[in-house]
């Protein structure tokens, strides 16, 4: 009978590791397109609100208090920090009672106007609910079955519908729903749903933007799981580590330990004494034995000689 010839182990795949330098640039790429990419835009739409604010500011700024009139070169976010200081002045006057006045009088000019008034109330609303600390801007998420039975979307829950609409819908809670699109969350769809067909989530408001935006690529916590497998692998590469640390340690130990005890001398002596001491008393009842031989003979009848 032939020996079978046992299968062959299977080839091993290609080495990330050794890849092509073409694969390596195209990795290197990718790389710093990732990294710098975000760094790059964010300058980019930081530097350009900047100079939308200069450009805006500027010509209420007096020339003599420019600061490129006394400098050879323009110091951007002048005009972005005088306007800061000029709506958080207002805004201290317009809390206080005279303030108040004022904008009352303002608004009752604008009352008076008949295209100016529905644009500036609409306006004014927008701006407290959006900027109100106790506005009711969109604070929860949540889940309708849209736009057909077994299909989901995600919705901004605003506030309950007012009186006029809460009297025409029928007998049971409401509320305002705002439905994004993709990509472009400010575009979507506003309707009115009754609460018990939502499913809400405890996700914020930002995350389902993102989740929006990204046509769910990004996926909410998926930064923190990262740092935690990041984390998780670190401590299980720090423990192997020290077992292995402390397997060295073990060993060099225990090789010293053997080294000490094969080269100490005085262990040998005592016992060298002992055997010593054992044959000595051996010899001692051997010549113990003689002279009681002796005696016996004596008293068998056998002639002793004495001296003298």
């Amino acid at each position: 009978m032939s020996a079978t010839r046992p299968p062959s182990p299977p080839a091993p795949g290609p080495d990330k590791a050794h890849a092509g330098p073409g694969a390596r640039l195209r990795n290197y790429f990718l790389t710093g397109l990732v990294v710098a990419g975000p760094v790059a835009i964010t300058l980019w739409l930081t530097w350009t609100f900047v100079t939308w604010v200069d450009a805006l500011v500027q010509p209420f700024i007096p020339v003599q208090y420019r600061p490129e009139t006394y400098l050879p070169w323009a110091i951007p976010g002048t005009g972005l920090i005088i306007a800061f200081v000029a709506l958080t002045t207002l805004g201290f006057f317009a809390a206080n009672l005279v303030g108040r006045t004022l904008v009352e009088f303002g608004e009752r000019l604008l009352d008076r106007m008949p295209l100016v008034r529905s644009l500036y109330k609409g306006l004014k609303q927008v701006f407290e609910t959006l900027f109100s600390e106790t506005g009711s801007s969109f604070r929860t998420v949540a889940l309708i079955e849209f736009p057909s039975p077994g299909m989901w979307s995600l919705v901004f829950l605003s506030t309950a519908p007012g009186q006029q609409v809460a009297e025409r819908l029928p007998p049971e809670e409401h509320v305002s729903c705002f439905m994004p699109c993709t990509p472009n969350p400010t575009t979507g769809f506003f309707f009115f749903v009754p609460r018990a067909r939502l499913i809400e989530l405890e996700m914020s408001v930002e995350d389902a933007a993102k989740l929006i935006m990204s046509a769910g690529m990004i996926q909410p916590g998926g930064a923190a799981d990262h740092q935690k497998r990041l984390a998780g692998f670190a401590a299980a590469a720090q423990t192997v580590q020290s077992a292995e640390e402390a397997g060295k340690t073990a060993a060099a130990e225990d090789s010293s330990a053997g080294q000490d005890a094969g080269a100490e001398p005085v262990a040998a002596g005592p016992a060298t004494d002992a055997g010593a001491g054992e044959l000595g008393d051996q010899s001692g009842e051997r010549s113990a034995a003689k002279p009681s031989d002796k005696s016996a003979d004596e008293s068998a009848g056998k002639p002793v000689t004495a001296a003298g």
